[in-house]
């Protein structure tokens, strides 16, 4: 595989609560080195060790804060449901974080559904019908496999596992026969990153990175017809819908086409990567020189991978998020206390780095009600 990009002693986990700054800053470290494989396009990171990780209670990954991205997960679900005609359906999560999306999923179509996530927090308050939508705080592995269901989701997961292949063909062996089942798998979109040369979206817990030609390529090559591939969430997101086959075929011409795009982007990311890396690092030493108060909005990984990469980036002094389980912890390598929107009435930032561009509308509303009018710098 060819080596692209490489960043060494960043923390192994980058939206695991750190109660204190003490240990996010002393948090367990791992380097990345991403290569990109020349015949099916699939990245992963060459450094990756599986047993660094601690997927329990305290890794806080949920986005349903925010109205832009309930939005979205709201219009994922209806259509899923419309497309395949899932009512009155069984439906399988596989990490299914806490449980948002399958909850919508058994709701508006009346189905009954079981997600699978180690993270999961019974514990939290959530308005659903138990009889209805069941959890297993567990990985899903092959004792888990004999459940079955007429629809398969697997949203923003698979990229946090290394062999992916491996997992791919469980997905389908555990289907067996029942070749109407539907599979759904949403990853973030390597194109995207590589075409915005979007390093904040580079990051430990992600050890898998997928094209729409790599994406295609595996699910083909085990045992999948793949029904829809597209892009969604401002082509952040890149998803496939899919069927498993009686027997498998040869991987499509379409399929390959897309893996040479995906070897051409990783060559230009190769070509501009320095260059944007050391304009952000002159912004940040400006805004030091400056005096400026600087905070980030996002207090999740791309926020921690923008951080740890860059020199100067004590500049920064809080990060901002709208999810209330992260305030009163810390960025994990870095050590920024992570607080609420309501903060910066007090604080009067003079800058604020807005970490993904998709809120940027919800975000400057927010500011506009609380009075407020700092520079907004976008990744």
């Amino acid at each position: 595989m060819q080596i692209f990009y490489a960043v060494a002693g960043v923390p192994v986990h980058s939206v695991l609560n750190m109660v204190t700054r003490e240990r996010a800053l002393n948090y367990r470290r791992g380097d990345i080195r991403l290569g990109c494989c020349e015949i099916c396009g699939f990245i992963c990171n060459l450094s990756f060790d599986p047993t660094a990780h601690e997927y329990s209670l305290g890794y806080e990954g949920t986005q349903s804060y925010s109205p832009t991205f309930n939005t979205f997960h709201t219009r994922l679900a209806q259509q899923l449901i419309e497309r395949y005609d899932v009512h009155n359906k069984h439906i399988i999560e596989i990490g299914c974080g806490q449980g948002e999306f399958l909850i919508l999923l058994c709701e508006l179509g009346g189905n009954q559904g079981i997600g699978f996530d180690p993270a999961y927090d019974s514990s939290r308050p959530r308005d659903y019908d138990p009889a209805q939508v069941k959890f297993v705080p567990d990985f899903y592995s092959e004792k888990y496999t004999q459940v079955q269901g007429d629809l398969v989701c697997c949203k923003m997961t698979l990229e946090h596992i290394a062999q992916t292949a491996e997992f791919v063909h469980m997905v389908r062996r555990s289907i067996a026969d029942r070749l109407e089942t539907v599979v759904f798998f949403q990853v973030p979109n390597a194109s995207y990153i590589l075409q915005d040369v979007a390093f904040w979206d580079i990051y430990y817990e992600h050890c898998s990175y997928f094209s729409a030609g790599s994406l295609a390529y595996l699910f083909e090559q085990s045992g999948f017809e793949v029904l829809n591939l597209m892009t969604e969430y401002d082509d952040q997101y890149l998803t496939i819908e899919a069927k498993p086959l009686a027997s498998a075929r040869p991987i499509s011409a379409e399929t390959r086409q897309a893996v040479a795009e995906t070897r051409q982007a990783v060559n230009r990311f190769i070509e501009a990567y320095p260059s944007i890396l050391q304009g952000w690092e002159r912004t940040f030493e400006r805004l030091k020189n400056e005096g400026k108060r600087v905070v980030t909005w996002g207090g999740g990984s791309k926020a921690v991978a923008f951080l740890t990469t860059l020199a100067g980036s004590d500049v920064v002094r809080y990060a901002v998020d709208v999810n209330p389980y992260r305030r009163g912890t810390f960025l994990a390598g870095v050590g920024q206390e992570i607080v609420g929107p309501e903060f910066l009435r007090t604080y009067q930032p003079d800058v604020v780095i807005i970490m993904n561009p998709i809120y940027c509308d919800e975000i400057q509303r927010t500011l506009h009600e609380m009075g407020l009018a700092p520079q907004v710098l976008t990744v």
